[in-house]
């Protein structure tokens, strides 16, 4: 081999030696840009999360001191002064009749549970309201037909015909009305409604208004009490006392769209709840008796009409 190959083959030799060289160099240099640039990207990173944890403590900070504001102060009962509202239904203590009175007009709920005025109340004004606007003296004369089975004082003596004492002249007008009209039919009722002009009327209803309430001689019939006083929720049917009052006797002198029922004859009254319940009558507020004595058993009439007959 002559020196010129020689020559050439050692120059090949340093040619690739050099470019490993090269080579290796550029990875070493490009490893390093990227060992370089993670902990720049990582610190990055770190600071923006660091940057979002520095918005926490700060709350922490303020809770603190608002914790600290906060505490209560003690209060010695020498500085509590404070007084409840005045409340003109609540009576003053050490009052125990008048706190009596408070507590016994108020039903559980809150509400009045007893009349203003007493359901046997016959005193001149609640006589006065009860009458309405007619003339009790014109009405007792123009009456007199009435009296033959209603009685002279509204009590009358056979239980075919209900006793009229005590009962509001609005509610006696309205059922005169109502048989004027058809809407409750009775065969002697309505031939003598039908003669009656609405002046006569007024005054015929205040004279049997303004007679003392019926009474009735009282009764120990359970079943009765128990249905008139509390109803049964089971069968929602509602008390007979939330419209009669607790004595049948009304709820109030001014509130005469339900009748007096306490001392009304016991056949009366069970008589009609029977017709109610059969639809032969259907002339109360809304079909209201309608719909309760639909829930009744025959037992259960007759133990309201003679619970209520001796009211």
């Amino acid at each position: 081999m002559g020196r010129i190959e020689m020559f050439q083959i050692k120059t090949s030799i340093t040619a690739s030696l050099a470019l490993v060289v090269f080579l290796t160099s550029s990875v070493a240099f490009a490893e390093g840009d990227v060992t370089a640039t993670a902990p720049a990207n990582t610190a990055a990173a770190d600071t923006a999360t660091a940057g979002t944890d520095t918005v926490k403590p700060a709350p922490k900070k303020k809770s603190k001191k608002k914790s600290a504001k906060a505490a209560p102060k003690p209060v010695t009962p020498a500085t509590d002064t404070s007084a409840p509202p005045s409340d003109a239904s609540t009576p003053p203590k050490g009052d125990a009749s008048a706190q009596a009175k408070s507590e016994a007009s108020a039903s559980p709920g809150g509400a009045a549970s007893t009349p203003v005025k007493s359901g046997t109340d016959d005193s001149p004004e609640a006589i006065q309201q009860r009458s309405g606007p007619g003339n009790p003296a014109a009405g007792k004369e123009k009456s007199e037909l009435c009296q033959g089975c209603h009685g002279e004082e509204g009590i009358s003596a056979e239980g075919f015909a209900p006793k009229l004492a005590g009962q509001y002249s609005k509610y006696i007008a309205k059922q005169l009305r109502n048989f004027q009209a058809g809407t409750r039919v009775h065969q002697i009722m309505s031939a003598i409604a039908a003669t009656i002009s609405d002046d006569d009327l007024a005054d015929i209803a205040a004279y049997f208004a303004s007679r003392n309430k019926m009474k009735g001689e009282g009764s120990n019939n359970k079943l009765g009490e128990q249905l008139f006083l509390h109803g049964d929720m089971s069968r929602m049917m509602v008390a007979c006392v939330n419209c009669h009052g607790v004595n049948g006797k009304g709820k109030t002198p001014t509130n005469p769209v339900f009748p007096v029922i306490g001392g009304q004859h016991k056949d009366y009254i069970r008589g009609q709840l029977i017709n109610f319940r059969a639809g032969d009558r259907s002339n109360s507020p809304g079909g209201v008796m309608n719909i309760i004595t639909q829930k009744l058993t025959d037992a259960e009439l007759d133990a309201l009409a003679d619970y209520v007959s001796g009211l």
